[in-house]
């Protein structure tokens, strides 16, 4: 009797610790949500250039110009992409890379901005992001390679994305 009910109650454990634990590369997605004034500063600049986008749940809008065929990206994804990233306050281009090959990176070490929109579209879509600084770069100014701010703090920024890729 001791050892059914040992089992009853270590069995249901053991399964369930296994099933939370099918996160191959340790990586969660993050829960992180824009405030409320970020929200807003989109939503006017979305409004004022009459963009057609969407406004995703964490507080980044995309509108997804090919939704594409191929696989969907998690966190756990190494994802393939071309793409330019833009300032919303003057349109600055401070990153791009629009090799045949793409750049890869692993979709759960970018910013959150990336994470939420990137999955919006499968392998060959493209889609264009808006991102508050909260789910971008924060509050901290980002230094290109010779050391002059490529992202000055708390900016919004632009990303026009083709995912070449997802595995």
């Amino acid at each position: 009797m001791k050892k059914w009910i040992f089992l009853l109650f270590t069995v249901p454990a053991i399964l369930s610790a296994c099933s939370k634990s099918d996160n191959k590369c340790g990586l969660t997605d993050s829960n992180a949500v824009a405030t409320t004034a970020e929200i807003t500063y989109l939503q006017n600049y979305i409004t004022s250039n009459s963009i057609l986008a969407v406004q995703h749940s964490s507080g980044i809008f995309y509108t997804v110009n090919d939704p594409g065929v191929g696989n969907t990206a998690s966190v756990c994804s190494n994802v393939t992409v071309n793409y330019s990233g833009t300032l919303l306050s003057n349109g600055h281009e401070f990153d791009s890379n629009t090799s045949t090959a793409g750049v890869s990176f692993l979709l759960g070490q970018l910013i959150v901005g990336w994470q939420k929109g990137i999955p919006q579209v499968k392998s060959g879509g493209t889609v264009t992001l808006y991102i508050p600084p909260s789910l971008a770069y924060g509050t901290v100014d980002r230094l290109d390679q010779y050391g002059a701010v490529a992202i000055p703090a708390n900016s919004y920024l632009k990303f026009s994305i083709h995912l070449l890729d997802v595995q």
